[in-house]
């Protein structure tokens, strides 16, 4: 019994280092056509990756990790919809984004709703400011939030963008494609985007050379 299990255990291992030589696309087809264990490799390969890109979106840890998991039932029941005309990574990226979107957009709604019943008083709000014995850990934590918060400030077209070149390291033509705008559009949104965060963050920049 005992080495049946070990036998059974043996050949899993086999077969999960097997997947680990498929590209996204392989294993995609694969799924298509009834292998499970290909959708469990998907799910390891994107779910951290797509769990950072939706909350650069969000902000929101709870609600990235309820729109990750939506993208990847989607992936799970929609599985045919993909064609191999385009990367996995271009299709999965879109499905993430468009739920991100929609979120961002009721999150938008409910910001404003919520705005316009504050008092004067209750939207001033300043960041704290680092102190000079800040140490490392919580100076990069300082650093990460002020970043986040300079690409919560872009504009939802430029924001996308940004987080699929900068963030992500996808390239051009992906972006493209998931974006649904041409390359030229796709370059010009990033260059923009750049700048408006340098303009963000530019107290940053000499704080640091101080």
């Amino acid at each position: 019994m005992m080495n049946q299990l070990l036998q059974n255990s043996y050949f899993q291992q086999l077969k999960m280092d097997s997947h680990l030589k498929y590209t996204d696309e392989d294993l995609i087809e694969r799924f298509q056509n009834g292998d499970e264990q290909a959708y469990v490799e998907l799910v390891n390969r994107y779910r951290d990756r797509l769990m950072n890109f939706v909350y650069r979106f969000t902000n929101d840890s709870e609600q990235s990790e309820d729109i990750v998991q939506d993208t990847l039932i989607k992936l799970y029941t929609h599985k045919h919809y993909y064609k191999k005309i385009a990367k996995f990574s271009t299709w999965i990226y879109t499905i993430a984004a468009n739920y991100a979107k929609t979120e961002l957009r009721k999150k938008k709604n409910r910001k404003t709703t919520n705005l316009s019943q504050m008092s004067s008083e209750e939207k001033d709000y300043d960041l704290p400011a680092v102190q000079p014995d800040t140490d490392k850990a919580i100076e990069n934590e300082y650093l990460e939030k002020r970043i986040q918060a300079a690409i919560n400030t872009l504009p939802l077209h430029f924001k996308t963008v940004i987080i699929l070149r900068d963030i992500q390291e996808l390239s051009y033509d992906e972006i493209s494609n998931i974006a649904e705008v041409p390359l030229g559009t796709v370059k010009s949104r990033i260059n923009r985007a750049r700048i408006q965060l340098q303009k963000e963050l530019k107290d940053i920049k000499k704080e640091k050379n101080y």
